[in-house]
Parts: C-alpha cells; structure tokens; sequence
C-alpha cells in the first residue's frame, strides 16, 4: 500500500518540478539588449520608443528604465539614469522609477 502512495505521489512532483522550472524560464529575460553593446544614441532611441524597458547594464544586472515620468507610478517620481554603452561610460540613457525619500521634498 505504501508503494502505491509513492508512484500516485511521483506525477505530481513531476508536474510541480515543470512548472517550476517554466516560471524561472519565463521570468527570464531573454531578449534582454545589453547597453555594453550598443551606442548610446541607440540605448536613448531604444527607450525613447519603447517607453519602458527592462535592459541588461552589465553582469546580468536587469534595470527598467523609462522615456519619462508617465510610466511610473502615481507616487513615483522619475530619476535620470546614466549608464554604461559602447561608445560612453555614462550614458544619460532615461529614467528610473522609484518612490520619494525625505530630503527630495523642498521644504522650504
């Protein structure tokens, strides 16, 4: 009887073991462009058209980044990005999206 549970049990694991591994495929990036390998009016051009993109900035370290201030959040404000392209160290590429700390309001 035990014997039984135990090939019942081995589909399940299977199919919990597929799923699983979809998910991270899925969840990655594939086509994700690498900003090393382009020039940095091509990264600006990429996310200038695309609105909001998730790019590679080196070392399989993903960031979003977005033409401007209309793809964040209502709470979110819109910070300038610089990263790094063929042709320029610190390419001025978009923004990033992130919440307001303390000291970004004026409080004067």
């Amino acid at each position: 009887m035990a014997d039984r549970n135990h090939s019942e049990r081995r589909p399940a694991i299977v199919t919990r073991c597929f799923a699983l591994a979809l998910c991270v495929v899925l969840a990655t990036p594939a086509s994700a462009q690498t900003t090393g390998r382009m020039t940095c009016a091509d990264a600006m051009a990429l996310v200038k058209r695309q609105g909001a993109i998730l790019l590679d900035t080196g070392n399989q370290t993903f960031q979003r980044f977005v033409r401007d201030r209309s793809f964040c959040e209502i709470t979110e404000i819109a910070d300038l990005r610089f990263v790094p392209t063929r042709d320029n160290p610190e390419c001025p590429i978009g923004y990033r999206c992130r919440e307001p700390d303390y000291g970004d309001w004026d409080w004067q």
